[in-house]
């Protein structure tokens, strides 16, 4: 009996290689079927489909007028009235109330000089005047009294009631009070020549605006020596320099060959490198009559029709020259895109939306059409790339690479 019991605790090792050999058969079939599924996951997914090479475009925004635009130029905003404010005597600096930006008016002070000398001349000059006119009283009153001897005199003569020498005494006393008003009201007239021109020699310390303008630089500071050449060492010539800001034009350079196509009062719409969002209506105010030999071109002046606090002289700008005049509708921007990028599917419209280096269908709304651009009313935004060709080689999640220009 206790033999039996032993031979049953004996282990069957044929039943443990059975289970081992078919774990084994299910791992491997487990990893089989995730192989299988992997496969199959980046087939659809387009990992073994090979990159469709494809032209792309961005969506941009346009301006209508782009399309009726004959001619463009590139130029500098220039002021037609600018000014380099001087003294015309030669003095110290020891007041000046602008600055850069500065808005002036017509005969506004800018700066004053130092001038105690010439308002010490007026000052002389005045009370010069002062006592010429005095003199010139005195000798008013003077003639008077002679006129009335010497008349009376005259009258008494032939009677016998005066002598002949009392008579020529009068009649020289009359003559000398004569001489002596014309000399007084000369020297009334030199001392008014005088008394202005001290006036005029104490204005010059005075700097006034010429015109309105606005300040563009400050060239001189309180102290400096300001004089009419600058020519003595550290001296200044000019105070500050203003411009007319309402003189503003884009001066731009028109090639000779392309000049018959600008006219004068042609409209123009005008684009400042400053302000790339915006476009300003200009017209062509006048064409230079002269060429430039060594660029082949031709100066022309576009005057702005709209002003702007923010155009500023000499800011690059471009010219389009326009076959007509702007409409109102035509002056906003549109977001277009390239009409070849457009193809028709169950009666809506779609592009392919490039997404890092996948392409998605992605239904749009359009609206006009300006040349070969499209305007684009949803569906895309500004900035956007998508697909343009070949179209017929695409499908919505498929891989592309992008055409080397």
């Amino acid at each position: 009996m206790a033999n039996e019991d032993l031979s049953r605790l004996k282990i069957d090792k044929s039943q443990g290689i059975y289970h081992a050999r078919r774990s084994r058969k299910v791992v491997y079939l487990a990893g089989a079927l995730f192989i299988i599924l992997v496969i199959i996951l980046l087939s659809v997914s387009g990992v073994f489909t090979p990159a469709v090479q494809v032209e792309v475009a961005n969506v941009t925004q346009i301006y209508p007028s782009q399309t009726f635009t004959l001619l463009n130029a590139s130029g500098y905003v220039v002021a037609q009235r600018k000014a380099a404010v001087a003294s015309k005597i030669t003095s110290r600096l020891v007041s000046l109330s602008v600055e850069e930006g500065s808005r002036v008016k017509a005969g506004q002070v800018i700066a004053r000089l130092e001038g105690e000398d010439a308002e010490a001349a007026r000052e002389q000059a005045e009370a010069n005047l002062s006592a010429s006119r005095y003199n010139l009283e005195q000798a008013q009153a003077e003639l008077n009294d002679a006129t009335v001897s010497f008349h009376r005199n005259k009258d008494l003569l032939p009677q016998g009631f005066v002598s002949q020498a009392e008579y020529d005494v009068s009649e020289a006393r009359y003559k000398k009070a004569l001489a002596s008003v014309s000399a007084a009201g000369a020297a009334v007239k030199a001392n008014t020549a005088a008394l202005k021109g001290a006036n005029v020699a104490l204005e010059y310390t005075l700097i006034r605006s010429p015109f309105d303008a606005v300040v563009l630089t400050k060239d001189a500071d309180v102290g400096d020596i300001v004089t009419p050449l600058g020519a003595a060492a550290n001296a200044k010539a000019a105070v500050v320099t203003i411009a007319d800001m309402d003189s503003l034009q884009v001066e731009a350079d028109v090639s000779e060959s392309n000049l018959q196509q600008v006219k004068m009062g042609q409209p123009c719409e005008i684009q400042m490198d400053a302000l790339p969002d915006l476009r300003f209506r200009g017209v062509v105010h006048m064409i230079v009559p002269t060429a430039d030999r060594t660029k082949a071109t031709v100066l022309v002046k576009v005057r702005f029709v709209d002003k702007d606090e923010r155009i500023l002289p000499e800011m690059s700008a471009k010219v389009a020259f326009l076959s007509r005049e702007v409409k109102k509708e035509e002056e906003k921007p549109r977001t277009a895109l390239n009409f070849a990028a457009i193809f028709m599917r169950d009666g809506k419209k779609l592009v392919y939306l490039i997404k890092e280096n996948r392409v998605v269908e992605t239904p749009i709304t359009t609206g006009e059409t300006f040349g070969d651009m499209t305007e684009v009313l949803s569906g895309v935004k500004a900035g956007d790339r998508i697909a343009i060709r070949p179209l017929n080689k695409l499908r919505d999640g498929r891989r592309i690479k992008v055409a080397e220009k």
